[in-house]
Order: C-alpha cells, then structure tokens, then sequence
C-alpha cells in the first residue's frame, strides 16, 4: 500500500507501508533526483564519454521520476537514450500520475512516458526516435542482461529497511553489467557498499549529498578489473 506524501521542496512522494520508508527523499523528492541522478550520474557520464548515446541501468524504478528526468535532459541535448528500469512490485499507472510528476516534464515527454507504461512492462518501448525504455519486471538478483551498461542508478530503499539490496553478492551482480569505465550512482554510502563496490575493481567519489544527506557515492568501474560472475 503507497499512501502519496509532500516532500519538503514541493514534490510528492509515496510512503511504502509494506517497507516503511518514502520512495524519495522527505527533505524533497525532486531536488535528491536532479542532484543524485541527474547532475552527479548522468551529465557526469555524457561530459566523460560525450558520444551522443547512453545505456542506463536503474535499480528500483520506482516512480519513474529518475527515468522522466533523463528522458528530458537527452531528447534536449539529442542523445540516444536505452534505459532499463528493474522493479520487482511496479506501480500501477493510476499511482504514477497520482504524483503529479508530469509538472516537472514537457507534456510531450510525459504523454511519451505515460502512454506506453504498461506496455514496457511487457517489452522494450520505443518511446521516441531518440529514447527506448524497457522495466524488467523481476528482482536484481534475478535480472540478466547481454547488454552492458553505461550507467548504473541504485536506486533502492536503504539499508534500513531493505538489507538484502545491499549485500555484497548484490552489489557485484549489479555492477557486473557495468562497462569498462561505467559509472554506479548512489544517494547512499555506507562503509559496506563502500567496501562492496571497491572489490569489483572501482574508483570511489565521495560527493555532496542531497539535502538531509550528507555525502553520496559515485564510483567508475576501473579500467584493469574485469568482473564476471
């Protein structure tokens, strides 16, 4: 059950009652996506490797917000976006425009997005000529791919209330789909996911965090580490 909540900047979130925490930041929903995700995750990746293409890899699609958010930046900059979306226990398409996330977005972009969400949990969506988006519908550790990711948003709920996202055979699995010189982003950064994400052969970032956080983890996959699993 998600009961849909004002974050401190404005924006909704929804407060999962099975998990007992918010899908977003309580000190604002829409700031911790555009500073987490956005600004230190995905214009860090294109101004690294600036090819007019970027493969993203979310783990806990959640509301979207993430996803609409950078579907935005790249049909205005005209990069190709391939994004896929893990979510274990997807919102219905009624919760997602509940939260009133279509503000923060153009029309065109949201009609995109909203129009074809229960067809990409099926299948992989063209959404526009520049953007395709796929949500698999299954838990991390039983998600596979050929594909190899650009960019990693992990995104699930902390460690408080969901341990089992954050374990070391987790973390790994996770990054396993990372290319050479990808890069993993995350609002947390506990000295274990330090730890775990440092053995699979990463460079660590310690950057500021989002209000009501301190610091948030960026780390770029080494380019002498290869990982398999």
């Amino acid at each position: 059950m998600n009961i849909l909540t004002k974050t401190a900047d404005g924006s909704n979130t929804l407060f999962n009652q099975t998990i007992g925490e918010h899908y977003h930041s309580a000190h604002g929903a829409l700031q911790e996506s555009k500073h987490v995700f956005i600004d230190a995750g995905l214009k860090f990746a294109i101004a690294k490797n600036p090819n007019q293409e970027i493969n993203i890899l979310e783990v806990g699609f959640g509301t979207g917000l993430n996803f609409i958010l950078s579907f935005a930046h790249c049909e205005e900059n005209n990069i190709h976006l391939n994004y896929t979306g893990i979510e274990a226990f997807p919102l219905s398409q009624d919760v997602i425009e509940e939260t009133g996330y279509k503000a923060y977005v153009s029309p065109e972009i949201w009609e995109k997005f909203i129009n074809k969400y229960d067809a990409t949990l099926l299948n992989k969506q063209k959404l526009s000529s520049n953007c395709e988006l796929t949500i698999a519908h299954t838990k991390l550790i039983a998600f596979d791919s050929k594909a190899k990711f650009d960019l990693i948003y992990y995104d699930a709920f902390s460690v408080q209330h969901q341990p089992e996202m954050w374990t070391n055979e987790m973390i790994a699995h996770a990054c396993s789909f990372l290319k050479v010189g990808g890069i993993f982003v995350s609002y947390a950064i506990t000295g274990n996911l330090k730890r775990a994400v440092k053995a699979c052969g990463f460079t660590i970032e310690k950057l500021p965090g989002a209000p009501g956080k301190r610091e948030m983890l960026r780390a770029i996959k080494s380019a002498h580490t290869s990982m398999s699993h």
